[in-house]
């Protein structure tokens, strides 16, 4: 063992990557429905590591997380700014989680003698958001306290942190997914699936599922009984979402204009939904063997990031009649993307800008619509290092402005900074997408690796000091982080449901979000049936992913005067 923690103490970077394997493989094991995650997981495996007394660089931890928050600041610009004023209705439950959260820190401070790193550890696990630790630790490294007093105060976010966050995690998934529904007296499955009915839905898959019956069908027909209507008259006759590709006439295969006159004996090839072909293809004749020149119709898929003011809240059926009568013939729509998570495609979904639509359809079709749409997202690998540089570097540059306001100096530090930073530049990419390419795993690669190696850093750090804290406090820690994490859901639980009036699979999945919790999310569709809470999640994940990190340093601030208040 002295000599593992002599090889540790010399070469600190490989105490680095020992925890990130460890931390992400222990984070992988699941407690049932429960899995601690690889931040977790790794915060876990430093502070045990860190045992040896090894310290890292504080270069390492700063710019990882410099890197971090940029990024996480970057791909969640574009929905934030979208949703902070047009979504208010929901999004006040971000802003319910925020206010909630400092008024049970101010009345958990001085009833559990609170530092300002326990305080600050205690918010970011019960509210699930490891981003407040580095926010935190840069308020705290600014106060005017010794070195040594600084190093126990971070050693002591990040030992509250992994004390509540497991518990915090498993309060906040039990209250979604078991205690809301039975509080609110309603089957969630079964609000669930009306609410799925209610939007249009006919099935919900996962995403390693396919339907039997394909969505999108194309059938060979012999024209016997709309001979003399032109073809989108044909086509609006039986209903919206069949197009006429191809038509076969006297030994000549042609692709017909929507103005083309039907004749009797026309054989055409017809592309379509399922549901609406069955009605079609009755309404124009019996089907027919394959034809030559009618297999060369392909379709083909893009994806589109969504700007133009034109479709920005159209729901998915309004999209499709003006589709179906226009350009975008024959072209549909099989995939929505929002912060990363997928949205359930029904006739009443609503589009929000900076969602990521994936158009199946014609080539030609597609070319002409798309661009109606926003901008085409392509595909690519490379990472624009001169956009993200300057990104980075102006972010630290605005950490570092500071505005004296009595004897204190406010500053939003590096993280603060970076934050502000990286929602102008994501906000900025996403109006126009020809310029800083920062590809969306690249972007989750930056996310991931940078608050891991952060969050390394700090445990490896925090070494012995560590077990202090778990002594002093006991179970005092975890109770608090299960209260901390329930009472702001439970508030926002009720202002959801008897104020604003939301569906309950909508209202569950904000709640979710506000905490930024992906196994929440994961847990409440899986006790729902269907993707609906998905709908209510993205957009106070959006919000709350802005706001709570923003509550580290406020913590600290608020932990320090009242600490320093007289009893």
């Amino acid at each position: 063992m002295e000599s593992v923690s002599a090889l540790l103490a010399g070469q600190p970077e490989i105490a680095l990557f020992l925890a990130l394997a460890v931390g992400h493989a222990v984070g992988a094991i699941r407690f049932g429905p429960f899995q601690l995650g690889g931040i977790c997981g790794t915060l876990i495996a430093s502070l045990v590591i860190g045992q040896s007394g090894l310290r890292l660089d504080d270069d390492v931890k700063n710019v990882a997380f410099a890197v971090f928050i940029f990024a996480l600041g970057f791909t969640g610009g574009p929905q934030f700014f979208a949703n902070v004023a047009r979504e208010w209705r929901i999004g006040v439950l971000s802003l319910v989680e925020v206010f909630v959260l400092l008024a049970l820190l101010a009345l958990a401070v001085p009833l559990l003698h609170l530092d300002p790193g326990t305080a600050s550890g205690l918010l970011a696990g019960a509210a699930t958001e490891s981003a407040v630790i580095g926010t935190a630790s840069e308020a705290i490294a600014r106060l005017d306290l010794s070195a040594d007093a600084i190093r126990v105060l971070q050693t002591n976010i990040v030992t509250a942190y992994s004390v509540t966050y497991l518990f915090g995690l498993i309060a906040i998934v039990l209250f979604t997914s078991q205690l809301a529904p039975f509080l609110l007296r309603q089957n969630l499955r079964e609000s669930a699936a009306q609410l799925w009915q209610k939007l249009g839905g006919q099935n919900d898959m996962a995403d390693n599922q396919m339907t039997a019956l394909p969505l999108i069908v194309a059938r060979v027909l012999r024209v016997d009984h709309m001979a003399g209507k032109t073809v989108l008259e044909a086509e609006r006759d039986v209903a919206l979402g069949v197009t006429i590709r191809r038509i076969r006439r006297d030994g000549n295969t042609f692709r017909p204009p929507p103005e083309e006159v039907l004749r009797a004996g026309d054989i055409v090839l017809a592309v379509g939904r399922r549901d609406a072909m069955v009605p079609f293809a009755a309404a124009v004749g019996p089907e027919m063997p394959e034809e030559p020149g009618m297999n060369a119709v392909v379709q083909a898929e893009q994806s589109v990031l969504l700007t133009r003011r034109e479709v920005i809240g159209l729901s998915l059926a309004r999209l499709r009649q003006s589709a179906d009568v226009g350009m975008g013939r024959g072209v549909y729509v099989s995939r929505i993307a929002r912060m990363q998570h997928a949205v359930p495609i029904l006739p009443e979904t609503v589009l929000k800008r900076a969602d990521v639509v994936t158009l199946s359809g014609p080539d030609e079709a597609l070319r002409r619509l798309v661009p109606e749409l926003g901008y085409p997202v392509i595909p690519t690998i490379r990472t624009d290092f001169v956009f993200l540089g300057i990104g980075v570097l102006l972010g630290m540059l605005i950490g570092s402005w500071s505005v004296k306001v009595g004897q204190a100096d406010l500053t939003l530090g590096v993280g603060g900074g970076c934050l502000v930073s990286g929602l102008a530049f994501g906000w900025l990419r996403a109006r126009l997408p020809v310029m800083g390419s920062l590809p969306a795993p690249a972007a989750e690669i930056l996310k991931d690796f940078g608050l891991a190696t952060f969050i390394a850093a700090v445990g490896l750090s925090a070494g012995p000091d560590a077990l202090r804290l778990v002594q002093k406090f006991g179970l005092i820690l975890p109770v608090a982080g299960v209260l901390i994490s329930i009472i702001p859901a439970a508030i926002s639980l009720y202002v959801g449901h008897r104020w604003l009036k939301l569906d309950m699979p909508i209202l569950l999945g904000a709640v979710a979000g506000q905490h930024c919790s992906t196994p929440t999310i994961m847990a409440l569709t899986n006790a729902a049936g269907n993707g609906t809470p998905v709908i209510g999640y993205t957009i106070t994940y959006a919000i709350s992913n802005v706001l709570l990190p923003l509550l580290g340093p406020m913590a600290v601030a608020m932990a320090s005067a009242l600490a320093s208040a007289p009893q």
